[in-house]
């Protein structure tokens, strides 16, 4: 567990969804609260208590729409990062940030930015289970290769676990495995699929679009964001038993290298 005061953390991160949410509705964007944070509204009517991060799904074109237009839609002093915004961006996902706040996660993958929400965007995925598979084991190469890209190859020093990052760098580069993953994830539409799925969480993540159906509003820290339509068969199916709250050893927080609520990354001194 981390050492430090959870709540002001979390309270900050509410008002990241508070204004993406904002921005959803005068848009007409769709998003649902996935994973954890719908869990922790179902559970908890809030935050996980021990959870630091937020997470909201979105589906290709609404997210595609908020990354294009980010930067004039989104109030001060939010921002959106993600690989088409910044091509140096090392994941496959966008994040919102705060940007009068720092966080570096880890000094080994070392992107500067503030305190922020997760923004996976959600696909179609074929029924053929063969095609499924060798998607994401296409998929999951990529993106080991693009964390091998990021990462500092020197992390375990100068002998031979430098020489796989070092080599990746040889054969690739960071915008070519981003556009090829963006591609792959953009196979199969959304809205004419079936199954959809968060290719973050690799097959387990493929499910029927009637278990994420319209966004639905639900309770979360007294705010009315949006869910999932039908809540029940979403974790059930990512988390079993999901109203069982795991004991001390699993649950999780970060250990964050470098948490500051009160300063801008972009005038801190590394």
């Amino acid at each position: 567990m981390a050492t430090y005061d959870i709540r002001p953390l979390q309270l900050r991160i509410l008002d990241i969804l508070m204004s993406v949410d904002k921005v959803c509705a005068e848009h007409g964007l769709r998003y649902y609260i996935i994973a954890g944070t719908l869990l922790g509204a179902v559970r908890h009517k809030g935050f996980i208590p021990w959870d630091d991060d937020l997470d909201i799904g979105m589906p290709r074109k609404d997210y595609d729409l908020l990354m294009a237009h980010a930067a004039e839609w989104l109030p001060q002093p939010m921002e959106a990062v993600a690989f088409e915004t910044d091509k140096n961006y090392p994941l496959p996902f966008a994040k919102i940030q705060d940007a009068s706040t720092t966080l570096i996660e880890r000094m080994h993958l070392k992107y500067l930015g503030g305190i922020y929400i997760d923004v996976f965007p959600l696909d179609g995925m074929t029924s053929n289970g063969l095609v499924q598979r060798l998607h994401f084991a296409r998929y999951f190469y990529l993106k080991r290769v693009q964390y091998l890209l990021y990462r500092d190859p020197y992390r375990h020093g100068h002998g031979p676990s430098c020489w796989i990052p070092l080599l990746c760098r040889k054969f690739y580069t960071l915008e070519e495995v981003q556009t090829k993953m963006r591609r792959m994830q953009k196979r199969y539409d959304f809205d004419a699929s079936d199954l959809v799925v968060d290719h973050d969480d690799g097959r387990k993540g493929i499910m029927p679009r009637t278990n994420l159906g319209k966004p639905t509003p639900i309770m979360f820290e007294g705010r009315m964001v949006m869910g999932v339509e039908n809540p029940d068969a979403y974790l059930s199916q990512k988390y079993g038993d999901y109203m069982t709250i795991p004991p001390g050893p699993k649950q999780r927080q970060h250990n964050f290298h470098l948490l500051d609520l009160d300063k801008p990354y972009r005038e801190q001194q590394l």
